[in-house]
């Protein structure tokens, strides 16, 4: 890389790292439309650090959670951090910044499947929640308003299930490819299912004026004799990839490429995400549509054993197979990513 270049790229990222307002920056595009702020990036023991993550256009007080493993803590700590400064708020109000961007700013949860990891956290901060939809395929809603807000496990707080209600959470089914407009903002959201282990998951592409983030639930790898729902999705977001209108994806590697087959328990390992993503260079016309695309790897697991570093580990094996030119970001919980 010639110094000149190299030189820019430092000075601009210095800038950038700071924000608008002095916000702290993980990672700056030259011209970013969104803002992603990881709430919550692992899976496992890690249980103040589940996937969860805010997607807001820059510019705009609308926002939309992709999960909700960690909620409330996710928030506090982007707090502290003063990853959330530059979300405007009303003046004078007695909540604190975290809070006014949860009853305020978030318009709507988007829950890939429920589990536990997935849902946590908007079990614990519902008490404290303003009314809002909860976006999500049928199964899932079911699922949600039977076993969780279903007035033994927790209260109802969902329009779905046995009386008294409190009807904070409408639950909005949706319908595989088909769009809905998130009420009370300009953010649309499409639904495709995805496979994992025995349950149903989802991907979620959230667009504003025709921009994109794609937030991936977990996911297992498509197999010739199952479900090719990763290759299916890929053909519906095709258009806007070779368009360069998809500015990042959020996606799930849990293990290792040393995990066994029969142990994934549904979920991708770099070999699975790297193959995965050369069909969807394939779907697109050729690989050069996916050269610099941004992906977000979210969802490593964390245990209770001493030594390794599983993020590093999986960093470097997404990079040593990385002959597609692909932009990998691995998520850090309280950074804040511009799109």
């Amino acid at each position: 890389m010639p110094l000149d270049h190299l030189k820019t790229l430092r000075d601009r990222l210095r800038k950038t790292r700071a924000g608008s307002a002095g916000t702290p920056v993980t990672f700056a595009d030259s011209h970013p439309v969104f803002e992603i702020v990881a709430l919550g990036v692992r899976s496992g023991v890690a249980d103040g650090n589940l996937s969860s993550y805010l997607v807001r256009p820059l510019g705009t007080n609308e926002a939309v959670i992709c999960d909700a493993g960690t909620l409330g803590h996710g928030l506090k700590r982007a707090e502290a951090r003063g990853i959330l400064d530059d979300i405007p708020i009303m003046p004078d109000s007695a909540l604190g910044r975290a809070g006014h961007v949860l009853k305020q700013t978030v318009r709507a949860y988007l829950i890939s499947h429920a589990h536990l990891d997935h849902v946590a956290g908007l079990v614990l901060s519902s008490p404290e929640d303003t009314p809002k939809p909860i976006h999500a395929l049928p199964q899932t809603n079911a699922i949600l308003a039977e076993h969780l807000f279903n007035g033994r496990v927790w209260g109802v707080m969902g329009d779905k299930g046995p009386e008294p209600r409190t009807g904070r959470y409408t639950y909005r089914d949706m319908k595989p490819g088909q769009s809905q407009t998130i009420g009370n903002s300009r953010l649309d959201v499409t639904a495709w299912p995805l496979t994992h282990a025995s349950t149903t998951s989802t991907a979620f592409l959230i667009q504003h004026h025709g921009q994109a983030i794609l937030y991936l639930g977990d996911t297992q790898a498509d197999r010739p004799d199952g479900p090719q729902n990763l290759h299916e999705l890929w053909k519906a977001v095709a258009p806007l990839v070779r368009e360069k209108k998809l500015h990042a994806i959020i996606m799930g590697v849990t293990y290792p490429d040393g995990q066994p087959e029969e142990a994934l328990c549904g979920q991708l390992r770099p070999k699975d995400l790297l193959a995965s993503l050369r069909d969807l260079g394939h779907v697109c016309g050729g690989r050069h549509h996916i050269r610099g695309l941004r992906v977000l790897v979210s969802h490593v697991k964390e245990t209770f054993h001493e030594g390794g570093h599983p993020v590093q580990h999986i960093y470097r094996e997404l990079q040593d197979g990385n002959d597609i030119g692909i932009h990998f970001m691995m998520a850090e919980q309280s950074a804040r990513y511009l799109v």
